[in-house]
């Protein structure tokens, strides 16, 4: 099954280290944020990944291009034309599409611009800024038992986010941020069905807002609540808290053996 991760967006709120590149390729323990998602989902046996680049996304395909010399120890022999040699290639299992699905495009258009690699199939779609300790082994299990097009992970945090109206696990409404919402916010680590496309029109399609709010509207998108782990990167306070965590080998997200 096929991995969604929105790469695109330009990051203002966290610019001191976005104006050089990729929110998602922002460093938690010497590695990219999109990195540690892609661990959490290939440890839960998810391998196949979509990346939709868009702002500096030349940045991206070049950390993974030289993925092998990040990862490994390698022999520059210059007495024979450079000549290189990795050694204990510690390369992932890992097949990564990484598209340019254009600067300004808003979420929902980014999604549709890859649809072409995703085909008529179920996939995962993930915001590359957040991480988690989900199972989602049972997230897709939730998905598949309900039918409906689209879920969503539901979290319970103090908002700055897009807030869910729910009755049980289905989601009557989906609005806006308001200052004095305490509820359940959209997590990302969505699992969706292709008729998700036909809720998508061009690349102004803001995904949260056009197509969420509609499928809500038309009893299609359901929430997996979810009380584990969950935090974002959007502030440099927020990365400094996951690096701390991270350098304190008690990362809540690392589910992972090295």
């Amino acid at each position: 099954m096929k991995v969604v991760l929105l790469a695109g967006g330009y990051g203002t709120r966290i610019s001191e280290e976005s104006h050089l590149k990729p929110k998602p390729m922002i460093e938690i323990g010497e590695k990219p944020i999109i990195w540690h998602i892609m661990k959490e989902y290939s440890h839960r046996g998810f391998n196949d990944f979509i990346i939709c680049a868009g702002y500096k996304q030349y940045v991206i395909k070049e950390w993974f291009a030289n993925y092998y010399l990040y990862n490994s120890d390698v022999t520059f022999d210059l007495t024979a034309d450079n000549k290189m040699t990795i050694h204990n290639n510690m390369s992932e299992p890992w097949k990564v599409t990484i598209v340019d699905t254009g600067i300004d495009t808003m979420t929902g258009g980014r999604i549709k611009r890859v649809q072409k690699y995703i085909g008529d199939e179920t996939f995962m779609v993930s915001y590359g800024d957040g991480v988690s300790d989900i199972d989602m082994n049972d997230l897709l299990r939730f998905h598949k038992e309900h039918g409906k097009i689209a879920t969503i992970t539901s979290v319970n945090i103090g908002q700055r986010f897009g807030t869910l109206e729910m009755d049980g696990s289905k989601i009557t409404s989906f609005h806006e941020k308001n200052e004095e919402d305490g509820s359940r916010i959209n997590a990302g680590y969505m699992v969706m069905e292709p008729e998700i496309f036909d809720y998508i029109k061009d690349d102004s399609t803001i995904f949260e807002k056009d197509v969420l709010e509609k499928l809500a509207i038309d009893g299609q998108l359901m929430g997996y609540r979810y009380d584990g782990y969950w935090q974002c990167m959007d502030t440099k306070r927020e990365k400094d808290r996951l690096e701390e965590l991270w350098s304190s080998g008690s990362a809540p997200w690392k589910t992972w053996e090295d």
